[in-house]
């Protein structure tokens, strides 16, 4: 009986791995090529990590334009027009939008990785201490953070990208 229980327990815990599917990004810069004339290539992703039971992707946009959910250890890209960009994030039930301008050129591959605000962080702390109060005091304490929103976008040379990024696999 004890080894049937340990068996269902590992079962449910190995239900837990996060593990992606989908091209990393060196084989999909082979198969798809450099941008075309004109076009920047930008990659946004997010590294491995501990993803918990449920692994929320999170809402990023491009222009306005929504781009693939991103989860834990995945990358997503497009291919848009030199000039003038601006990455966005936001998330239900969180107070405020990340906005991350930026100039592309064309022919040039440009790489973010998305990370938790510092704001994000501290809220979260704080709820996980002190419930709805800890919430309260929480956002009371970040509400001169110079980003509001809940992600960062902090961008990477090219090579230290391709590095990061080794294990990452493509949002489906």
């Amino acid at each position: 009986m004890r080894l049937f229980g340990l068996s269902i327990v590992a079962v449910i815990l190995s239900g837990c791995v996060t593990e992606r599917s989908g091209l990393d990004y060196s084989s999909l810069s082979q198969k798809v090529g450099p941008p075309r004339a004109g076009q920047a290539r930008i990659v946004v992703f997010r590294e491995k990590g501990y993803a918990g039971i449920a692994d929320p992707g999170w809402d990023v946009k491009l222009d306005e334009v929504p781009l693939p959910e991103l989860k834990t250890g995945t990358y997503v890209y497009t291919d848009r027009g030199a000039g003038h960009h601006q990455l966005i994030a936001s998330m239900n039930l969180f107070a405020g939008t990340t906005r991350r301008d930026f100039d592309a050129e064309s022919g040039r591959t440009y790489f973010f990785v998305a990370r938790p605000s510092e704001k994000a962080k501290t809220l979260g702390a704080m709820s996980a201490a002190g419930g709805l109060a800890g919430l309260v005091v929480g956002a009371a304490v970040t509400s001169n953070n110079e980003n509001q929103g809940p992600l960062d976008f902090f961008p990477l040379p090219d090579p230290d990208a391709r590095i990061a990024m080794a294990d990452l696999r493509l949002t489906p």
